[in-house]
């Protein structure tokens, strides 16, 4: 049973693909326990780069889940909620409109933030319980993409790309099956992107991937008909698993996928972009073998709002999706 002095803090992260909500509380010895982690996709970016506006349904099923995941978090009797926004709300012409939707809704503000903290965040998430070897990490989100080279606690590269699993679907895997060539077409606008937007070198790096499309990748890979968050924190997928799904996905229908086992419904049509993004990254870096992590910016930040009271932990256990 929690205490019921522990003091409880949310996090809800409103993707362009997902909305994701952390409740957890800090334990006696220091270390911070998860109450709650849910993920939902509410598709908040669909059809944004054609419009430079968020669809009128969209806005308001996302703001619907903030308001549920709010009430989840005051259930918990949080005495903090943070709200903030990624890549759509960076560029939509209407994010004040769903600023404003969930203030109504939820009664919480939204902060919008740049891609650069975005990154920060999930690299302080993937680099918990490590030690102060170099790493890449790497963050495939609906909109963008984050990549971030440091070494232990301290960054030295940061990057947010405009190569998000959602925008991708929408450019080039709209038909079902995708068409001949499309990986292709695919793969040279990301790899492209990858190095005009300057992602280089990491070879002597370990390269750990976070986000939908790496766990729903590991999870595919075990063939898991529940997905148990435990069992994917810290596996590794090979380019071989990768390039082996991207083939699979590139030649089944949505409903073939649909019963591919370890394959969440909802991620069935973003997975095969969200999959190029990863081998793109694998190839561009030069290395063969990644590392998954299933904490990612809530983390991060969930990290920082109870570290600001001294907490130096890790999190102390599994996420769920």
């Amino acid at each position: 049973m929690r205490p019921i002095t522990a003091e409880v803090k949310a996090v809800i992260d409103v993707g362009t693909n997902s909305i994701k909500f952390l409740a957890a509380e800090k334990t006696g010895a220091g270390g911070i326990r998860v109450l709650k982690d849910a993920n939902n996709v509410a598709r908040l970016g669909r059809g944004l780069r054609e419009t430079g506006r968020l669809a009128p349904d969209a806005l308001e099923r996302a703001a619907a889940m903030v308001e549920e995941y709010a009430e989840a978090a005051r259930g918990l009797d949080a005495s903090e909620i943070a709200l903030v926004g990624t890549m759509a709300l960076r560029v939509a012409e209407n994010t004040p409109a769903f600023a404003q939707r969930v203030s109504e809704l939820a009664r919480l503000d939204l902060r919008v933030i740049s891609g650069e903290e975005e990154a920060r965040l999930s690299y302080i998430a993937a680099t918990l319980g490590m030690d102060d070897r170099s790493l890449v990490t790497f963050d495939v989100g609906g909109g963008s993409t984050e990549l971030v080279f440091g070494r232990g606690e301290t960054i030295l590269r940061k990057f947010s790309l405009d190569l998000g699993a959602l925008w991708l679907t929408e450019r080039f895997f709209i038909d079902d099956p995708v068409a001949l060539g499309s990986v292709e077409a695919a793969d040279a606008l990301i790899k492209k992107g990858l190095t005009e937007g300057g992602v280089s070198g990491g070879r002597g790096s370990s390269l750990v991937g976070m986000g939908g499309a790496v766990t729903t990748l590991a999870s595919v890979k075990r063939g898991m008909t529940e997905y148990d968050s435990a069992a994917i924190q810290n596996s590794t997928l090979t380019m071989g698993d990768v390039a082996a799904q991207i083939a699979d996905y590139a030649e089944k229908t949505l409903e073939e996928r649909g019963r591919v086992a370890g394959l969440h419904p909802r991620r069935v049509d973003v997975i095969l972009a969200g999959a190029c993004v990863v081998r793109a990254i694998m190839d561009t870096l030069g290395v063969q073998e990644l590392t998954v992590s299933v904490w990612g910016l809530r983390h991060g930040l969930m990290y920082e709002m109870m570290r600001t009271e001294k907490c130096q932990s890790r999190f102390i256990t599994s996420s769920t999706f």
